[in-house]
């Protein structure tokens, strides 16, 4: 799930990222931006400049309407991972509750792009794929403080 290594540009963003003003950042004003970009470039280009973001699409809980979030995800294998921190607040974001409820998704991504099933990592595969996610970004240790007594899912998306 880990990348090589990181450039100036891809360790700067992510210090920023990780500060509660760069977490309020991504979750308000990104991830109002990124799904029109995810969607023209199929995948390609996001404000995350140099992250792996995809363009996650479930049903809501509530609701049934389709709702879109850009997030950053990892790889293992064919599988896709992603991690359910909202920036370190102390509830579950609204995509997690939605694919719980409903484990169907769309995904667009760079060559990755499809219908996924989600189910929650546990045990040593959600240690494993947590250690993957961290190497990928630091900034999930930062949030898991924040978070506090909320455990932050690692979610797993097996193509369907």
């Amino acid at each position: 799930m880990a990348r090589g290594r990181k450039s100036r540009f891809q360790r700067q963003v992510e210090r920023f990222a990780s500060t509660r003003a760069g977490g309020w950042f991504f979750v308000n004003v990104a991830n109002r931006i990124d799904p029109a970009l995810l969607r023209l470039s199929r995948g390609r280009l996001s404000i995350a400049v140099g992250q792996p973001v995809l363009l996650l699409t479930t049903r809501g809980a509530r609701t049934g309407r389709s709702r879109s979030t850009p997030l950053l995800y990892g790889t293992d294998g064919e599988r896709l991972v992603l991690v359910a921190s909202k920036a370190g607040s102390p509830r579950h974001p609204a995509w997690y509750r939605n694919l719980k409820a409903n484990p169907e998704v769309r995904v667009i991504a760079s060559g990755r792009s499809g219908r996924y099933r989600a189910r929650e990592a546990e045990g040593e595969e959600r240690e494993r794929l947590w250690d993957s996610a961290v190497e990928l970004y630091s900034g999930y240790d930062v949030y898991q403080g924040r978070a506090g007594a909320r455990r932050i899912p690692v979610v797993v998306l097996e193509p369907a």
